[in-house]
Formats: structure tokens, sequence, C-alpha cells
């Protein structure tokens, strides 16, 4: 059974505004749904189409086709700023586009990243196209939201690797590349539009670059942001299994 007033709470929190003020967001699609409740995430309703009719899901879905199932989650409360003791975690820096947010989540979650960070002006974790875009790994990924500058000075601090994706960088390839076996590793990756931030880019130890193949090419200028995540992390990766 579903109400008036469930419908128009569930479709206010299509804006960030009253997901914020709710602590609330929602998850659709049988996959989706499956994954929250196997989560520690709090679910607060599951709707099912039939249960509550075609109509109705059509109503409470922002999807152009609506899935068969839907959740209301509880947000995770944001905890103070804390560092796994080793690993590799992925920084990001100014990400506004939801796919890409939702996408980076996922190349995480498949490279066993141990955390992700992003600053405040990113995207919002809970805007509904990066839950979409996430397929799951918004359950199976430890995410914040923190100061970079202070974040990426704590890790160099403690004897651990910064790393960060620039055109002005050093060949991914034939640099050395920590896993964050002894101390953790951050790897950041930068805005779509303009990179990683001087202020956040000066916190860097080793600055890193994606050659172009053949190295004369011309033409594209950068990678989309979850694309060269994915480079990277994939390169981090394979050094750690040799």
């Amino acid at each position: 059974m579903i109400t008036t007033a469930d419908i128009k709470r569930i479709r206010s929190l299509a804006q960030k505004k009253f997901r914020d003020e709710s602590g609330l967001f929602v998850v659709e699609g049988e996959k989706m749904v499956a994954e929250a409740l196997a989560s520690s995430f709090a679910v607060e309703a599951v709707y099912r189409q039939e249960e509550i009719g075609e109509k109705a899901m059509e109503r409470i879905s922002s999807l152009s086709s609506p899935s068969p199932a839907l959740a209301v989650v509880r947000q995770k409360p944001e905890s103070p700023l804390t560092l796994p003791d080793k690993g590799l975690c992925l920084v990001l820096d100014g990400i506004r586009d939801p796919g890409n947010l939702g996408t980076l989540l996922r190349i995480a979650a498949w490279f066993g990243i141990e955390a992700v960070y992003a600053s405040p002006d990113s995207v919002d974790w809970y805007n509904p196209k990066v839950v979409q875009a996430t397929m799951g790994a918004l359950f199976r990924v430890p995410f914040h939201t923190a100061g970079l500058p202070t974040l990426c000075r704590s890790v160099a601090a403690k004897g651990g690797k910064v790393y960060g994706t620039f055109l002005d960088g050093a060949d991914l390839y034939s640099r050395p590349l920590s896993n964050g076996e002894e101390a953790p590793a951050l790897l950041l990756i930068g805005n779509e539009a303009d990179g990683i931030r001087p202020d956040v880019a000066t916190t860097v130890t080793d600055r890193l670059f994606i050659p172009r193949y053949p190295a004369c090419a011309e033409g594209q200028e950068s990678l989309n942001a979850a694309v060269a995540a994915a480079v990277a992390v994939a390169e981090f990766r394979r050094r750690a299994t040799r």
C-alpha cells in the first residue's frame, strides 16, 4: 500500500534540499534494492510494482522506464575524518558529473579500493543519477566528504604517497607505484574541466601522466575523469600482483 503522502515524499527526494532535510535517498532496480537490503544501510521502505501498481510506480520513479522495485534508504551520517592504516584510496577533486562519480565508485569497488574521498563541492553522493551509475557499489565502498588539502597532508605526514594525474606529470608506466603496503596511498583525480586545483596540487608527492598512444598523437587533450581513474588504478593493481 502506498499513500499520496508517500508518493509526494518519495518524489521530493529527487532534490538535494529534501534529501538533506530528511536524510533519505531513493534506490531503484531489483539488484540495487537487494544490495541495499544486504548492506549496513537502513532501508526505510521497499515498494514493488506488483504491490502498489504500475501507475503508482511510474509516479515515484525517476527513471524513464520504471523498474519493478524501489527502496527509500537512510543516508549514513558523515563520520569524523579517518584514514585506513594502509591501502590505496581514491580522492576526487570537484567531480560534478553524476555519471562520473557513480562510475568512479564502481571502479573503486572493482579494484578493491580502501575508501573514496571527495571534496565538499563534488556532486552529492546520493544524487539519483550517482546512485544508479554506481550499480550497487555505493553499498560496497566506504566513501567520505573531506577537505582534500588536510587529507593529503595527513597521509604525507604518515609517510604515505599522494599521487595525482597531471598533463605535465611523469609517465605512469615508468614510475614506481605504491599500493599502500605500509602506509596509505592516495590517487587524486581532478575535476572534468580544470583538473586538480592548485591548493590540492601542492600536496601531491608524485605527479603522474597517462601517456597517449602513439606519443606523437594530436587532438584529444585529456581523458574523462572516470576513464583516467580506471587506467591509473589498473596499473597500480597490476604492479601489486607481480
